[in-house]
């Protein structure tokens, strides 16, 4: 069940929108997606944070943009997105930064999902934690299940020992694994998942129990 990355097509834009709980590394993956396709693969990509709730984060965003050399805009109503995104209908890859969630609140994700009815195709991809026990995950990919997920990510691999919850939420969720992040470098810490990626990690971490 693996997605492989994001695929652009010659002539058509691709949305994609990130959301998960707080604290999972989305503002991070993206910058890394973003520096990725916009400096390696020579793209034309845009930054759109719908995040106005932690001040912080758009100003991480705003730092990766700068550098990068990208556009960023940042909207408060699903309004406003449907309008920048019009606007940036010349961009290859539009890449969408959501406010995290507590997956315990069912009112805040059904707050995204009126985001993300856009008359544009958008694509969903749910972040998760790696760090984070198994019931907790559980109960992120139930909750954020409401929504019409396209993919998964799971960050930091790099603060973790542990790597099976990968498999048995894959399982769960019954969605494609599109990238696996390993560190806070920008873009250099994310890889394209692959199954030959993730029985490595399993097996490492059955190696480490052994011992």
């Amino acid at each position: 069940m693996l997605a492989g990355p994001i695929d652009l097509t010659p002539g058509k834009n691709k949305i994609v929108a990130f959301v998960g709980p707080t604290g999972v590394g989305k503002t991070t993956t993206i910058a890394k997606l973003a520096a990725n396709y916009a400096l390696e693969k020579k793209k034309k990509v845009a930054l759109v944070t719908i995040d106005t709730y932690r001040i912080a984060a758009v100003e991480q965003l705003k730092i990766y943009s700068n550098i990068i050399g990208i556009p960023l805009k940042s909207v408060s109503s699903p309004e406003e997105l449907k309008q920048v995104l019009a606007k940036f209908a010349d961009k290859d890859l539009i890449l969408i930064d959501t406010a995290g969630r507590s997956q315990r609140d069912q009112s805040q994700i059904d707050e995204i999902k009126g985001f993300l009815e856009q008359p544009f195709p958008v694509e969903i991809s749910l972040v998760m934690s790696i760090t984070c026990k198994e019931h907790n995950l559980s109960a992120v990919s139930q909750q954020f299940g409401f929504l019409p997920i396209d993919s998964i990510i799971f960050t930091k691999l790099d603060e973790s020992y542990t790597y099976g919850s990968i498999i048995n939420q894959l399982f769960k969720i019954k969605k494609p694994l599109s990238y696996l992040t390993t560190g806070q470098k920008v873009p250099e810490d994310i890889e394209v998942a692959t199954k030959k990626r993730i029985i490595s990690l399993v097996l490492n971490e059955a190696e480490n129990h052994y011992c």
